[in-house]
């Protein structure tokens, strides 16, 4: 059995991503195939991207990786661009057609059994709904957030009026969203801690693009 095969059977919580074991790999060591298994959680699987930080390597660190991740996605065919975005659930999808990382994310973890806690989450789920179809009809892509562990209802009014934003920008702001999200899951799953592990450190370039 390899180094990695004895390290890789660690998962994060619930069984979504790397844990503390896999975590002392850096980037650049691991099989392709191995790589992309490891980070594919991190992006909701999305295959071309996957593909392209797989080639792009060496990183030097996972820190590295997240700050090239941003400008790679941004270089990268608009049809790759939708292909990352739309990989990623609507906000408020049903809890059950949701990957684990995004489970916890959107707070259904977190949620209630009240009947007043129920009817809420109906009335959120339904605006949600509606606003998810207009920014979709307007866009041609999903609304992505690095929710941070905001309530749902919260992400109302800033679905709202992103409905009002340039369709360019808003594709932009939804990419670097997409790398926050998969940096936050990264640094909550102990993946990032292998920078510390292995005395890896990034450039100052590299730590600027942090998103």
């Amino acid at each position: 059995m390899s180094q990695w095969e004895r390290g890789s059977r660690s998962v994060g919580p619930g069984g979504a991503g790397p844990g503390p074991a896999s975590a002392v790999f850096g980037p650049d060591e691991l099989p392709e195939a191995a790589f992309a298994e490891l980070v594919a959680p991190l992006f909701e699987r999305a295959p071309r991207f996957i593909e392209r930080l797989a080639a792009g390597r060496p990183y030097g660190s996972w820190t590295g990786l997240f700050g090239r991740a941003v400008p790679l996605a941004l270089g990268m065919p608009l049809e790759e661009q939708l292909e990352l975005i739309d990989a990623h659930p609507r906000i408020g999808a049903p809890p059950g057609s949701v990957s684990a990382h995004s489970f916890v994310e959107q707070g259904y973890a977190r949620e209630t059994a009240s009947v007043e806690a129920e009817l809420e989450r109906v009335r959120i789920a339904v605006e949600l709904d509606r606003l998810n179809r207009a920014y979709e009809a307007r866009f041609g892509f999903r609304y992505v957030i690095f929710v941070a562990g905001r309530p749902r209802a919260d992400i109302v009014p800033l679905l709202e009026s992103s409905l009002l934003a340039d369709a360019h920008a808003e594709r932009g702001r939804a990419i670097r969203d997409v790398v926050a999200i998969a940096r936050h899951r990264a640094d909550r799953t102990g993946l990032v801690t292998a920078d510390e592990v292995l005395g890896t450190k990034p450039s100052k370039a590299t730590r600027e693009v942090r998103t």
